[in-house]
C-alpha cells in the first residue's frame, strides 16, 4: 500500500458520501431492529448511572465476539494512523490510499457490529462501566478545545499560551487517542434502535468518517469539525429527555461553549457573533423561565466551567508528559 493520493477521489465528495452512508445505515439499524429483534432478556432497569442494555445471562460467545470485533477494529485504525504518520503525506484535496483503506475498514466493522448485535447482542458494556464510555468522549471533546486554541482561542477569541503549547503536542498525537475513544464507545453499545442509540451511533459513524479522512483537506473543514463538536448537544438532549432527566443544563451549557469559544473559529463578522450571543442569552432565560425556573440559572455555568477546568488540567498533564518523554530521550 502506498500513501500517494488519488486525484480521482476528492475528499470533499468522500465526506458527502460518508455522511450519506452514516444516515442511511442509522436508518437501517432502526428498520432492522423491528424486523429482526435482538436476543432477550436484558438486565432490569435500575436507578442511577446504570446501563440496562445488557444480556441477563451472557455467554462465552457474547463476550468473545464483541471483544474480538473491538480489538480487530482498534488495531486496524491504530496501524493505519501509524503508517500514515510514518509516511508524512501532505494535506491534499484528494484522498490518499490510506484514507480509502480507513473508510473501507470502518464500513466493514460497522457492518460486523450490526451482525454481532443481531446474533449475540452484548457490547463491551457487559464487562466495563458506563462511565468509561462517557469519559472517553468527554475527554476527546476537551482535547479538541485544547487543539483549537491556536486558531480560535479559548475565551472570546483570546488564546492561552499554556493551552496553545499543549495543543501543539496534542495535534501531533491526538489521532491515537481519538481512535480509541471512538471505537471503544462504538463497541460499548449494542446496535439498538432506541432514539438515544440511533443518535449515538449516527454520531459515532460521523466521527469514524472524520477519523478516516486524516491528511486530507476535508479533515480540516472548520464547518464540518464544528458540526461534530455541536452534534453532541442533540445526543445529550435526546438521551436526557428519553430517560426523563434534566436536559436544560446540557443544551444551555454546551451552547455556552459555542458563544464563548467555538464561534470564534468561524469567519463570522463581529456583529454576527454579537447577535448570536444575544440570541443565546435570550434563549437561556426563556428555557429556564418556562422550564425549571430562573432559580436554576446557575446550571448554565456548570458545563463550561467544568470543561475549562479540564482544559487547564489536561494541558498541564500533556505538557508534563511531553517533557518527561523528552527528558528520557
Amino acid at each position: 500500500m502506498t500513501i500517494s493520493s488519488n486525484k480521482s477521489l476528492d475528499s470533499g465528495w468522500a465526506l458527502a458520501a460518508g455522511i450519506a452512508f452514516s444516515v442511511l445505515f442509522t436508518a437501517f439499524i432502526w428498520v432492522s431492529g423491528s424486523i429482526w429483534p435482538t436476543p432477550a432478556p436484558y438486565l432490569p432497569e435500575r436507578p442511577g448511572f446504570w446501563y440496562e442494555w445488557q444480556l441477563a445471562e451472557p455467554t462465552f460467545w457474547t463476550r468473545a465476539t464483541v471483544w474480538a470485533g473491538y480489538l480487530a477494529h482498534q488495531l486496524m485504525l491504530w496501524w493505519l494512523i501509524w503508517y500514515a504518520r510514518r509516511q508524512r503525506p501532505a494535506y491534499t484535496r484528494s484522498l490518499h490510499a490510506v484514507n480509502v483503506w480507513a473508510l473501507g475498514g470502518n464500513a466493514l466493522f460497522i457492518g460486523l457490529h450490526w451482525l454481532q448485535t443481531r446474533l449475540w447482542y452484548d457490547g463491551l458494556a457487559q464487562d466495563v462501566h458506563e462511565a468509561t464510555s462517557f469519559a472517553a468522549v468527554a475527554v476527546m471533546l476537551v482535547v479538541i478545545l485544547i487543539m483549537e486554541d491556536h486558531r480560535r482561542g479559548l475565551f472570546f477569541g483570546r488564546r492561552v499560551s499554556l493551552v496553545s503549547a499543549a495543543g501543539e503536542v496534542a495535534r501531533k498525537y491526538h489521532g491515537y487517542y481519538f481512535a480509541w475513544a471512538i471505537i471503544y464507545t462504538f463497541w460499548y453499545h449494542p446496535m439498538e434502535n432506541t432514539p438515544g442509540h440511533l443518535m449515538g451511533f449516527l454520531y459515532m459513524f460521523l466521527l469514524l468518517l472524520q477519523g478516516s479522512l486524516f491528511f486530507s483537506r476535508a479533515h480540516l473543514n472548520r464547518y464540518w469539525t464544528l458540526s461534530l463538536e455541536m452534534l453532541v448537544i442533540a445526543h445529550a438532549v435526546l438521551v436526557g429527555m428519553m430517560n426523563g432527566t434534566r436536559w436544560e443544563n446540557f443544551v444551555t451549557g454546551l451552547l455556552g461553549l459555542f458563544v464563548i469559544t467555538q464561534i470564534y473559529g468561524l469567519p463570522w463578522k463581529r456583529r454576527v457573533r454579537l447577535a448570536a450571543t444575544i440570541v443565546y442569552l435570550l434563549a437561556v432565560v426563556l428555557i429556564y423561565y418556562y422550564g425549571r425556573g430562573l432559580g436554576y440559572l446557575y446550571e448554565v455555568f456548570m458545563i463550561p466551567l467544568g470543561d475549562f477546568a479540564a482544559v487547564f488540567l489536561l494541558s498541564l498533564l500533556i505538557l508534563g508528559g511531553a517533557r518527561l518523554v523528552q527528558g528520557r530521550d
